[in-house]
Parts: structure tokens; C-alpha cells; sequence
């Protein structure tokens, strides 16, 4: 299998891709994180799950800053960028380059093809030449599948070939990071299987990534570690059989024997 573009290599580090320590958001009065401790090493492939409204999503958002912690430290690799409730990270373009986000809906602009949608990431947001861009968005869209659709627009497009466009734009950026956010709740069975065909692949590929998903039997297939999010806390984390075949804790028990059956 081809390595994907962009990517960066698996090494040992000193710290982790991504470390929280102590974490803690509130919004309305209503505390959503509560003391959240996490640390990913590089390569790692971590599943978060748990039912809507435990927190899952304001973690992931936290991680690169698209919402802001009350409380608590966040390090991506060797850069501290939140500190005891406090800003560090100055250059928030720059860490979002290094810590991807792949949304829910998409997040495309409709009125640029898919080749526009992963040239213009680039370009503002790395200051990549456009020849360059170019080049690296249609060597991406290959690599997803999408060589046939590079002209096509959003709306001619299903909802996984759309997603696939948002993964390829994510990569074209650099990241050593990527954050999946419930990438196929908004897709049909054909289209979810496409796009976690290229999360696999990314997967083998060496891509640090954290994933939320309801997809159970795709998180014990793909994942080195499986965390149980409810109320704000980390219930239960361990190995994808220890977590889904054998968990220790009620609530994750009532949660795996909900959805780890394939619909």
C-alpha cells in the first residue's frame, strides 16, 4: 500500500502526540469535561465512544483549540499550547494545520469543486504556491478514491464522496494529527464503508488519530486503544477486546451491548 501524503513516519518520542492533563469545560454553568486526562502517542490509533452528550465532541474541540478549556494543560508533541487555563498557543492557523479535524457535515464550500475545496486549504491556510497545491489536492483525491470526481461539486456529490474530499483536505495541510468527529453519522451504509475504508488506510499508513464513533465493530478493528466517555469523565479505557468484549464497568457494558452489533 502507497503511504499516504504528507504523512509523517512512526518514531519514538519523548512525548506524546497529544497529552491532556486535568482538563475541564463548562458551558452554561453545566460542566461537560471534568478532569479529562489523555496522553496519544504518535501512530496511535485511540476510539473515543459513548452516548451523545457525554462530551466526546468538546474534547475533540478542545484538542485544537475550536472551543477553550477552563482549566487543565494540552501539549501536541513538544508544544505546550494550554496551560492552567491559560492561552499559550499564539499561532492558531499553524496548530490547526497540525492537528486536522474531519467534521460530522462536511464542512465543504459548495460553490468550489472538490479539487477548489483541497487547493484552497492550502493555500491560505500554508501559503502553498497554487501549481503546488494543485499537484498535492489531485495526488490526495487519488488517494481517496476521487481521481473521476475532482471537478464535481458538493452538491453533485454522495455524502462519503464529500467526506473524502474533507479527509483529503485535512492531509493536504500536513497534520501530525487527525481528529475524526462521528466522520460517517451523517452517511448511508455504502457511503460509510467508503469512508472508513480510507480511515483504515490511513490507519495503516502510521496517521496519529482520535476518533469519535458510534462505529463499534470499526473501532475494534482499527484502534490500538478504546476510551468510554460519559458525564465528562473517562469511564473505561483499555485494548479494543478489553474494552468492548470485556468491559469492567456498567455503563460501558449497557453502552457496547446497545451498539456493538453491526446494523
Amino acid at each position: 500500500m502507497a503511504s499516504l501524503e504528507m504523512q509523517a513516519p512512526k518514531s519514538s518520542i519523548a512525548r506524546p502526540a497529544v497529552q491532556i492533563a486535568g482538563l475541564r469545560k463548562s458551558f452554561d454553568g453545566r460542566l461537560v469535561l471534568d478532569g479529562i486526562d489523555l496522553a496519544v502517542s504518535r501512530g496511535e490509533i485511540v476510539s473515543i465512544i459513548g452516548q451523545s452528550g457525554g462530551g466526546k465532541t468538546t474534547l475533540m474541540r478542545c484538542i485544537n483549540l475550536l472551543e477553550r478549556p477552563e482549566f487543565g494543560t494540552i501539549s501536541i508533541g513538544e508544544e505546550t499550547i494550554f496551560d492552567d487555563g491559560k492561552l499559550v498557543c499564539r499561532e492558531l492557523a499553524k496548530l490547526r494545520q497540525r492537528v486536522g479535524m474531519v467534521f460530522q457535515r462536511f464542512n465543504l464550500f459548495p460553490h468550489l469543486t472538490a479539487v477548489e475545496n483541497v487547493v484552497l486549504a492550502q493555500m491560505h491556510a500554508a501559503a502553498v504556491s497554487e501549481r503546488e497545491a494543485v499537484e498535492r489536492a489531485v495526488r490526495l483525491l487519488t488517494r481517496v478514491g476521487l481521481a473521476k470526481r475532482a471537478m464535481a461539486y458538493p452538491e453533485q456529490m454522495s455524502g462519503g464522496e464529500q467526506q473524502r474530499v474533507a479527509i483529503a483536505r485535512a492531509l493536504a495541510l500536513g497534520p501530525t494529527v487527525l481528529l475524526f468527529d462521528e466522520p460517517t453519522s451523517a452517511l448511508d451504509p455504502e457511503s460509510t464503508g467508503e469512508v472508513l475504508r480510507v480511515m483504515s488506510e490511513l490507519a495503516s499508513d502510521g496517521m496519529t488519530m482520535i476518533i469519535v464513533t458510534h462505529e463499534l465493530p470499526f473501532a475494534k478493528d482499527v484502534s490500538d486503544r478504546v476510551i468510554f466517555v460519559d458525564g465528562g469523565h473517562i469511564i473505561e479505557q483499555g485494548s479494543p477486546a478489553e474494552v468492548l468484549e470485556r468491559p469492567k464497568e456498567a455503563r460501558t457494558a449497557a453502552y457496547v451491548g446497545r451498539y456493538a452489533s453491526p446494523a
